[in-house]
Parts: C-alpha cells; sequence; structure tokens
C-alpha cells in the first residue's frame, strides 16, 4: 500500500437524503482526487442499491457494512452505549488507525463532537476542540471558530482557538499574513465580557500579538478586514445560524421580486449575470465542510441538509486537512509557546 496515500472515511448515513447525497458527493469529489481511497460506512445493501439505481460512477472504494447508526434524536448515553457498530464511531476507528486518513459526516453533531474526542483524543497542549469553518466576507472569506462544539469557554481557551485559527489560514493563504480578532459588542477594550479582555491580553503576550487587531463587533464580519474570528461556541453559533437564515432570507426574496411581473423578469435577465455570481459569493454549498480543531485526526462535520455539491465541498477540505498536516502545524506552534 502506498504510504502517501490519502484515505477518507465517509458516513454514508448522515443527514437529508441520505445515502444518496453522500455518494453524489462522493462521486463529485472522486471525479477531481481519483487517487483518494474511500471507505464507505453504512447500510451495504442500501448503499449498493443506491449506487446502482442512480448509476453513480464511484472508482476505489470499499464498503463497511454498521447497521446501528445513529439517529439526531440519540441522546450522549444512547450514542455510547447503544452505537458501538455506528457509521460514525467505526468511521472515527479508521482514522484513529489509518495513516494520512480523515473522517467526513453529515450526521448527528453531538455524535460527532463525542466520538471524535473519544476516540481521536486531543492534541497534546489543547484543552478543548473547536469547530471551525469559512466564512465568506467582502474580499473572500474569513476563518471563524469556535461554532458550537463548547457552550462556554474560558480565556485560555479562547487563546488555543486563535493559535488554531492561525494554523488554519496557513493552509488556505500561505503568503498572507492572517489579522486576528475576537468577537465582541465593541471595539474598546473596556466593552464586553471580563474573559474577551483577558483572551486578548493572552494573545497578546504570544507571537500571536503580530496579527491581533483587537476585538471585531458583529457587522464588521463580512468585512474583511478580519482573517481569523475568535469566539465561544455558543456565540459562534447564534451568529452562525442567524447568518444562513438571512442568506435564504435575501435570496428567497430576491427570487419573489424578479417574477412579481413583466418588467421585473425582463431586469432579471439584464442582471442574471452578475445576480449569479452574488449567489454564488454567499452560496454556504461551497464553504460545506467544518473541521473539529484540536482533535487528534481530521473529522470533518457536513451541514446535515446539505446538498451533493455541497457534502463533495466538505470532502475536498477533508482531503486538503490531510495533505497539508494541519494537526503538525498546531503541534509546531504549542511548541513555539
Amino acid at each position: 500500500m502506498n504510504q502517501n496515500q490519502i484515505t477518507i472515511a465517509i458516513d454514508a448515513m448522515g443527514g437529508d437524503d441520505s445515502p444518496y447525497k453522500s455518494l453524489k458527493g462522493i462521486e463529485i469529489f472522486l471525479s477531481k482526487k481519483k487517487n483518494t481511497k474511500i471507505i464507505i460506512l453504512g447500510d451495504e445493501e442500501l448503499i449498493i442499491k443506491t449506487i446502482n439505481e442512480k448509476k453513480l460512477k464511484i472508482e476505489n472504494f470499499e464498503i463497511i457494512n454498521t447497521l446501528d447508526n445513529i439517529t439526531n434524536e440519540d441522546t450522549a448515553n444512547t450514542i455510547l452505549r447503544n452505537r458501538k457498530d455506528s457509521s460514525i464511531n467505526k468511521g472515527l476507528e479508521i482514522v484513529k488507525n489509518t495513516d494520512n486518513s480523515g473522517f467526513v459526516s453529515a450526521g448527528n453533531t453531538a455524535a460527532i463532537m463525542i466520538l471524535s474526542r473519544l476516540k481521536l483524543g486531543m492534541i497534546e497542549g489543547i484543552d478543548r476542540p473547536a469547530i471551525c469553518s469559512l466564512i465568506p466576507n467582502k474580499k473572500d472569506y474569513s476563518i471563524m471558530l469556535d461554532l458550537g462544539a463548547n457552550v462556554s469557554s474560558d480565556p485560555h481557551n479562547l487563546f488555543q482557538f486563535a493559535l488554531m485559527g492561525y494554523c488554519y489560514h496557513a493552509i488556505y493563504k500561505a503568503n498572507i499574513e492572517p489579522k486576528i480578532g475576537i468577537i465582541n459588542i465593541g471595539t474598546e477594550i473596556n466593552k464586553g465580557k471580563e474573559l474577551l479582555k483577558d483572551a486578548s491580553d493572552l494573545i497578546n503576550n504570544s507571537f500571536l500579538k503580530n496579527f491581533f487587531i483587537g476585538f471585531l463587533e458583529p457587522d464588521k464580519m463580512t468585512s474583511g478586514q478580519c482573517d481569523i474570528m475568535v469566539t465561544d461556541g455558543y456565540t459562534g453559533n447564534i451568529i452562525l445560524k442567524t447568518a444562513e437564515g438571512m442568506s435564504k432570507y435575501i435570496t428567497g426574496n430576491l427570487k419573489y421580486v424578479f417574477i412579481r411581473s413583466f418588467f421585473n423578469k425582463i431586469a432579471y435577465k439584464i442582471l442574471q449575470k452578475d445576480l449569479k455570481l452574488f449567489r454564488d459569493k454567499i452560496n454556504p454549498s461551497k464553504y460545506d465542510g467544518a473541521i473539529l480543531l484540536g482533535i487528534d485526526g481530521i473529522s470533518i462535520k457536513s451541514h446535515g441538509s446539505s446538498s451533493p455539491y455541497a457534502f463533495s465541498c466538505a470532502i475536498k477540505r477533508c482531503h486538503e486537512f490531510i495533505k497539508n498536516d494541519i494537526n503538525l502545524k498546531i503541534r509546531n506552534q504549542l511548541s513555539k509557546i
């Protein structure tokens, strides 16, 4: 076996419209990354049936049959006690025992977080994981974390989030020095919770001070003035879901405006190219695939309602993190502190 080959374990049973959504996403991904080994986990009979009925072209894969799969209604106790043969559990075991590997699932977020931490453990020096994803902005995109792995965080956690975000940024924009900010209700040093001020002090007392711009108000998130936006998981999750809701509201209302009258339809035809560019820029599908940073392995959460294209983007993101060994980058930066 090629020691440098990348292996990606994929939960085919998680999220809406699975396993088709996951399998079609694999097909889209493999059309561009043919040398990646794919391990599909889930109901083998249903997976094979879907591949055949939908005439999907998937190569270089194997299927591991799992029937005791996790649902969105399962509690933490159920996940830990009664779902040991699930697609998520088995997929993470593959990552633990396989070099150059990662895991992707659109399934139960709590299950992915709990089992990732249990099966893969934490990177030494990191206390808590953080869900990290890309957020579109005026220029291109920023990195934001934590988006929901932790309900509460202390200043040291926020400092570690900033450090991990710095490593994430180094993969996607290696030649650009990042600007790091902490999301707060104001930019003044006396504004906000005490923990944010303490986190600011920790950053300013580390090498990250060279990149730190201070506090960032939420209305500036899409301005492009900050590359790495740090927050606690509770706040980050609310911001993310609010942004997703507003995006759907705006695009939905725009569609309604352009079908209201004959003249509006003509206006749509005139503006169609620019509107498509606008839609693509804020389309959450292209940013799908949030990594659970701090875990000693690559574990990617795709949105439960993601499309096949969005799921393929999550797989692509997993491939990039494996190829660039983001966890080695985090360890190297921790050694400098």
